[in-house]
């Protein structure tokens, strides 16, 4: 009776094996947004777009014939970025533009240009973020995570509502995280000027975001400029590189096939945030939170309208909008 070589059942097993872990990798990867629809000639925003999820948002949404305007902090990586994304898909009309979310200043100047470059905005998408690093601020003195995670976005979105308002129907899309469910608005020190723990100030923002999102569908009702929160997903991008244990050339040997396999891509993480900007069956769904292609539950202090509007009023007073 014939026998395989045990070089052939080996070649077999690893092959069974790679195959076994491409399913699983397109699994974890979740759902993707199916919907063709083109945005010809429409205006959009995205926060953080030379790199991760937001370059992904940013080349499918050329793709589909929007105008897009990549708001970046590093303009050599940005204009990188915008080339390849307009070589392929072959849209000239996509712009860098500087924006610094951890600069007052910064966002005033990049509000200031846009509106003299277009009289329109169809979509904003604020990705951008910063994840667990060390302690730092911004050129105001604001931690570094609470100040752009949440109140650079929050400056920004503000100063673009007018136009948005004049474009609708609109949509403003909040990139949070799953994270939100440890987080917790520390009323009595916001700023982490008493203690500073990376995780917690990480949570806490990602919480800001969708406290934003709630209390900005409430004040946007009745003006067709809708705003939605998502969760990307576990996504392998630059988000993680502040994460000190990954520093350790053992860890990131045994992490880099393991986050292959369990994480999703920055293409796959961006499913999500397509699915809020684009699908028609949104064009009126606001103050939600989705993950995954689909609207989920948001964890209870995602719900309470008292810190929400806490929140607001602080970050209107420390970004000086009210002024």
């Amino acid at each position: 009776m014939w026998k395989p070589h045990k070089s052939i059942v080996a070649a077999s097993a690893v092959g069974t094996a790679i195959g076994i872990s491409f399913i699983i990798k397109d699994y974890m990867g979740g759902p993707r947004y199916e919907n063709k629809n083109r945005i010809d000639d429409k205006v959009v925003i995205i926060t953080g777009a030379n790199t991760g999820i937001g370059k992904e948002t940013a080349r499918e949404l050329a793709k589909r014939g929007g105008k897009i305007v990549m708001a970046c902090r590093d303009m050599e990586k940005c204009e990188e970025a915008r080339k390849e994304i307009v070589l392929e898909s072959k849209n000239k009309y996509v712009y860098c533009r500087p924006c610094d979310l951890a600069s007052i200043k910064s966002i005033h100047e990049f509000v200031k240009r846009f509106n003299t470059e277009h009289n329109r905005l169809d979509i904003l998408i604020n990705n951008a973020g910063v994840m667990r690093c060390p302690k730092l601020q911004t050129t105001e003195g604001f931690e570094l995570q609470l100040g752009v995670n949440h109140l650079g976005h929050f400056l920004l979105t503000n100063l673009l509502l007018d136009t948005l308002k004049k474009s609708s129907p609109s949509r403003i899309v909040n990139l949070s995280s799953r994270a939100h469910v440890s987080g917790k608005i520390n009323i009595e020190d916001l700023n982490s000027d008493k203690s500073y723990d990376p995780g917690q100030a990480y949570n806490q923002s990602k919480l800001a975001n969708i406290l934003f999102t709630m209390e900005l569908a409430k004040r946007l009702e009745g003006t067709g400029v809708t705003v939605n929160a998502v969760h990307p997903g576990v996504v392998d991008t630059e988000l993680i590189r502040h994460i000190d244990m990954l520093k350790n050339s053992l860890v990131a040997f045994f992490y880099k096939p393991f986050s292959w396999l369990l994480f999703k891509t920055p293409i796959q993480g961006a499913q999500t945030t397509l699915y809020a900007a684009l699908d028609p069956s949104l064009e009126k769904v606001t103050g939600k939170y989705f993950s995954d292609v689909a609207e989920k539950e948001v964890a209870p202090q995602a719900k309470d309208d008292v810190t929400a509007k806490w929140l607001w009023l602080v970050s209107e007073k420390w970004t000086r909008l009210s002024q």
